[in-house]
């Protein structure tokens, strides 16, 4: 019987088996298993950037480097940026009315990185198996909940253990078998992402333009492309996705208001539907929900993988107490612990990111206008530039120990 099982190796559910696996002093070595029936392919060193990719807070840099992950992300494919310029369309790209921020006003070398989606999953998985760690190449079909153990149903057998995690994303199987529920809503936008070069370089600077009809986001990569995401209306996106690749290449450049010049698309557009997504309840006995298996967010602030790499090591390191404790990891008592302190934390991040959807990207009201005219009220504030960088690098509020500052 395994301590821990987890279902969903993406870079979250990887992140926690990490964490838990290792050894550390003080506390009993955990056994971990991990299912995941399709582990991406490795990375071709000379390839180009994948078109998905995460940005990547300080906080989640911290947390990926006690899981011994951040070693193997580190390189020549990583891209650290420096600024960020966000700006309303009712302004010039050039105004200083445009929202920048700035590492060096706080003292960072950089506000974060962007990273591709599938080199941060690889090199978690690595560190999750060099920890001790059991990886099962096998689907989850169902779960019993015993009094002492889950006892799970795979494509490939069973197993057992005394707490099992849901890290499997949005349509969370192992939520719906445990009988926990969650809350949809659709944004009616659908999110277009793809790498462009760009006629200007991105200058190590990620761009985001809010429109009446969506938010456009450029993110830099290190071979000097960069990646959009391109959070359209449903109507805006169907066209955007059915035109030409030079007809795409116009409209992006309109709707950039051409900051980064003339762009040229280098990869295939990929698409999603975005939507809300908020479990009630995260945990039941012997059962606990992380990242997009219980909050999925809007894309426009990049912090859905960041919340989830947080609820990662938040669940790890109450897991880790109770463990040390000799209390069972799968208690009920143990896990809302986990439950009220993450979710009070996702509930003040997903707040913020539904007033910039809302009075930014889609205000026509007085007060939206008051909101859009506020971006260069912040930026001719040092104090609240500094306030709100410090809330992106993900350095602010209740955080878990791996996931902050080394004291000296």
């Amino acid at each position: 019987m395994f301590d821990v099982a987890i279902v969903g190796g993406g870079p979250v559910g990887a992140c926690l088996g990490a964490l838990l696996a290792q050894r550390a002093e003080g506390s009993p070595p955990l056994s971990v298993a991990l299912l995941e029936p399709k582990p991406p392919a490795p990375i071709a060193p000379q390839s180009p950037p994948d078109a998905r990719v995460v940005a990547l807070s300080r906080a989640s840099e911290r947390l990926l480097n006690a899981a011994r992950a951040w070693e193997r992300i580190r390189g020549a494919r990583l891209s650290p940026y420096q600024r960020m310029r966000i700006w309303h369309e009712s302004v010039a790209p050039g105004s200083t009315a445009v929202l920048t921020f700035d590492a060096a006003d706080v003292g960072e070398p950089n506000l974060g990185y962007i990273v591709e989606n599938r080199l941060l999953q690889l090199a978690l998985l690595e560190a999750f198996t060099e920890a001790g760690g059991q990886l099962e190449r096998a689907a989850f079909t169902a779960l019993e909940i015993g009094d002492d153990d889950v006892n799970i149903t795979t494509s490939r057998g069973k197993l057992s253990a005394r707490l099992i995690v849901g890290a499997d994303g949005a349509e969370s199987r192992v939520r719906d078998a445990a009988g926990l529920t969650a809350i949809h809503s659709a944004y009616e936008q659908t999110a277009i992402i793809a790498n462009v070069v760009t006629a200007k370089p991105h200058a190590a600077t990620a761009w985001q333009r809010f429109m009446r009809d969506g938010t456009l986001a450029f993110l830099p990569l290190a071979d000097g492309t960069s990646s959009i995401v391109w959070s359209a209306d449903d109507e805006r996106a169907r066209t955007l996705l059915a035109a030409g690749t030079s007809e795409f290449s116009a409209a992006l450049d309109q709707a950039s208001d051409l900051a980064l010049g003339a762009t040229r698309l280098v990869t295939e557009r990929q698409s999603f539907p975005l939507r809300r997504l908020a479990a009630p309840r995260y945990v039941a006995q012997r059962v606990a929900l992380v990242g997009d298996a219980a909050h999925v967010v809007h894309p426009l602030a990049g912090q859905g993988v960041n919340l989830g790499l947080l609820d990662a090591a938040t669940l790890a390191e109450l897991v880790r107490a109770a463990v040390a404790r000799r209390e069972d990891p799968g208690a009920l008592a143990v896990l809302r612990a986990y439950e009220r302190w993450r979710k009070s934390e996702r509930a003040g991040m997903a707040t913020a990111i539904e007033v910039f959807d809302r009075l930014l990207a889609h205000g026509r009201s007085p007060l939206a206008r008051i909101a859009q005219q506020g971006l260069g009220w912040v930026n001719r504030s040092q104090e609240l530039r500094r306030f709100f960088i410090r809330r992106a690098l993900g350095t602010s509020g209740e955080l878990p120990r791996v996931a902050r500052a080394a004291r000296v």
